[in-house]
């Protein structure tokens, strides 16, 4: 059955669509992850927990990702600004012996004081100043109600982490395939000075195939995720 596509915009200062983050590294892929996506909507739709009935749904829905960047005064794509990095403390200045305070302090598996006092250094990388078109596939009565979940959130939404504040309205309606989704998504990118740059498939197709990690099937403390192949393709 061919069912139609709701079409997401995120747009920020900066996102950051983790796939592959181990210990005080924090990395974020080029574009948005499918978990990534599901997470926001975990957030519209004030869903918590494991989810696990409700993932499994969604697990081989087709999702399609176009990316935008900005344009100069003749028109012509911009560069892509680098990946900005960010150096945090994590566990830093806390009283351990104030009950609210010591809940804040890095410990070992055990609850025990870590090595060091507990404090850690991380490194968080964002991506700056770009746009991305999501087409997501389903069923239309369920399609409505991630949009409407999206224009009225339980839950703050955010691209990637807290300070990924969107800037436009991410629910941008529903289409009848992905190609319409994109052309929509062409014409508000127009509105915004933007033009195209890459664009990712599920599945393969002729391009940079690779494999992700990031198809959702559990959330809450203990995640759970499959492999899934896409291409990269660039968008002249």
């Amino acid at each position: 059955m061919n069912y139609p596509y709701l079409l997401l915009w995120l747009e920020a200062p900066l996102q950051s669509w983790g796939h592959d983050s181990k210990f005080g590294r924090r990395d974020s892929l080029d574009f948005p992850t499918k978990s990534g996506v599901f997470g926001l909507l975990c957030c519209a739709l004030g869903a918590g927990g494991k989810q696990t009935e409700w993932l499994k749904e969604w697990a081989d829905c087709d999702m399609q990702v176009q990316a935008f960047v900005l344009s100069d005064r003749r028109g012509q794509p911009m560069a892509r600004q680098p990946l900005l990095r960010d150096f945090q403390m994590v566990g830093s200045g806390y009283d351990d012996k104030d009950p609210w305070q010591n809940l804040l302090i890095p410990k070992t598996s055990d609850g025990k004081k870590a090595v060091g006092g507990g404090t850690k250094m991380t490194y968080r990388y964002y991506l700056q100043d770009m746009a991305f078109a999501v087409a997501l596939q389903g069923p239309k009565d369920k399609l409505k109600s991630l949009e409407s979940a999206l224009q009225n959130p339980v839950w703050d939404l955010y691209l990637g982490r807290k300070n990924c504040v969107p800037t436009e309205f991410i629910a941008q309606g529903i289409h009848a395939d992905s190609t319409h989704a994109m052309e929509k998504a062409t014409q508000l990118a127009k509105t915004k000075g933007r033009l195209p740059s890459f664009k990712v498939l599920q599945g393969e197709h002729e391009g940079y195939v690779f494999t992700l990690n990031d198809v959702p099937l559990q959330f809450g403390q203990q995640k759970l995720y499959r492999d899934r192949r896409v291409t990269v393709l660039p968008v002249d």
